[in-house]
């Protein structure tokens, strides 16, 4: 089977309701995104974060997989699929989807506050002061905040490297570093781009856009690849 890899960013989460921080303005109530979503703001107001995140995991447990989601599983048929996404939501693992790696994290996971190779799920939507690792310290979203490292780079690179054929859905490739993973495929790779509009950052390689939303454009992908 040849390796099909999927790079997935927030446009295909979005036919699900899930919200982006775009869709949001850059702001939740009163604070810029970045006021949550930092280092800074959880050593500043760690329960404030803590809500920030259990209100993003409630809306995401009553969100569904979609189409766009299925029909990737329906790839599965005819390649080895492999699905690199900057979302932090679950919505490939319950659609199907065997083989994901998550480059900014999981939310509904929680680490260690001090050692982030403890990872433990998290059972509902509440992760509250006083939820502890085993060796006592605080549990925190097991996300990869602004101005934190991507540890799962080092895998996806290799990935990307691998690829018979890749294809981009929902992302604007503005974000860095998952932006450059692109870069990494072979010089032949064919590449599918789907979004309505025109990611920037593809320059001259030999890209196929299917400019549609995320359902209707996995849709055309699978007859384009014979699925």
């Amino acid at each position: 089977m040849k390796n099909l890899i999927i790079l997935s960013g927030s446009g295909i989460s979005a036919e699900s309701g899930i919200l982006t921080f775009r869709d949001m303005g850059g702001l939740w109530e009163k604070y810029d995104v970045t006021e949550v979503a930092s280092p800074v703001a959880w050593a500043r107001d760690r329960s404030l974060v803590l809500r920030f995140y259990n209100e993003r995991r409630k809306a995401l447990l009553e969100a569904k997989p979609n189409a766009a989601h299925y029909g990737l599983v329906d790839l599965e048929e005819k390649f080895q699929v492999t699905i690199i996404t900057q979302n932090v939501d679950d919505l490939h693992e319950r659609a199907g989807s065997t083989n994901i790696l998550h480059l900014h994290g999981e939310l509904r996971k929680s680490q260690c506050s001090i050692d982030m190779h403890k990872v433990y799920d998290i059972d509902g939507w509440e992760l509250k002061e006083g939820d502890v690792c085993e060796d006592g310290h605080q549990l925190r979203p097991k996300i990869v905040w602004f101005g934190e490292a991507v540890p799962a780079m080092e895998q996806a690179v290799p990935i990307v490297q691998s690829a018979d054929i890749l294809v981009i859905i929902g992302t604007s490739l503005n974000v860095y570093p998952a932006a450059g993973l692109m870069n990494y495929a072979a010089p032949a790779t064919p590449i599918y781009v789907i979004d309505p509009g025109q990611p920037v950052g593809i320059g001259s390689m030999d890209v196929t856009f299917i400019n549609k939303k995320a359902t209707e454009g996995v849709e055309e992908l699978k007859d384009l690849l014979g699925v």
